[in-house]
Parts: structure tokens; sequence; C-alpha cells
């Protein structure tokens, strides 16, 4: 089982093999994380979204990019369900993160730091977002060493933080 933490901060400056991105199914950029990532990694990662995934990604589904500028090796991109939009299949959400890891074994990823999918401009309800994002990434057989939850404000971090307290006392 891979080492589950979370940091406060930037997911587009994390130190890792992989991050992910919190994509729409266009996989062409777009708000939240998906602009930020877009944005600090340049041009080459819409290029390579444009390539490789010419009719973009179903919601629960991952693929990966060059992480262009970014620190990270590579973009692992997934659809969330836009809650927001009335998409409320739980299943959907737990595939992303599970669609994630499988998409960072196959490349060999050791290190993978997670944004809390579909939790931002897709309107998911934060503490269910943090429960189905610890459940998806403990329960997932990988082979990825660390797993980061990256919150972008304090109060997230710290909810963050317990419940993965939480999970961990019941093992």
């Amino acid at each position: 089982m891979a080492t589950l933490i979370c940091v406060q901060g930037d997911i587009t400056t994390e130190r890792v093999d992989a991050i992910v991105n919190a994509a729409n199914r266009a996989m062409r950029g777009g708000e939240g994380v998906d602009g930020a990532i877009h944005a600090a990694g340049g041009p080459d990662i819409l290029r390579e979204c444009i390539a490789r995934f010419p009719d973009g990604l179903a919601t629960g589904d991952a693929g990966w990019t060059t992480a262009g500028r970014l620190p990270a090796r590579w973009v692992i991109h997934t659809v969330g369900p836009n809650h927001a939009a009335g998409e409320r299949d739980r299943t959907l959400l737990l595939s992303a993160y599970r669609r994630s890891l499988e998409v960072a074994d196959a490349l060999d990823a050791r290190s993978v730091a997670f944004p809390l999918i579909s939790a931002g401009v897709y309107g998911w309800p934060k503490e269910d977002a943090i429960d189905a994002a610890i459940t998806a990434i403990r329960s997932a057989a990988t082979q990825v060493d660390e797993v980061r939850i990256v919150a972008f404000d304090s109060a997230t971090a710290e909810l963050v933080q317990e419940r993965i307290r939480q999970a961990e006392s019941t093992v």
C-alpha cells in the first residue's frame, strides 16, 4: 500500500514523478487546477492533449502527457464527475482516482500528487471528496510508493490530514 500524505500548497510545484490534473472531458485546459497546470506547464501539455486525446476523455477515465515546464515528469489527466452539473455518481469519482493510479503504474511512477478531484469548480462536497480520495487511494493495488493529496488552503489540509489519521486508525 502506498504511503498517503497531505501537503498544503500549489500542485504545480510538487516534485513528484506525476501530478494529477482534474481535467474536463474536452482535455483542452480549463479552470481551477486544470488551468493552473496548463499555465505553469506551458503549451507542450495542450499540444500533447490534442494529439493524444482528440476526442477527449470519459468521466472517470485517465491518461497522461508530458509535464512541460513543471517539475514533475508527467501529468496524469483525469475527469471527475461534475456535481454542479448533476453528475452525482460517486463510482465515477472513485474511478478517476483508481484509473490515475493505474496510469501511474503503467508509467512506473513512484510518487504521485493529487488534487481533490471534482471538489473545486465541479462542486463535489468537500468532505465526501476527501473521503472518496482516501478510500480510492488506500484500496488501490498500486506500485506507487507515495501519494500526496495537495490541498490549496490550510483548512482543507487540516481536514484531509485528520481524515487520513482516522482512516489509519481503523487499519
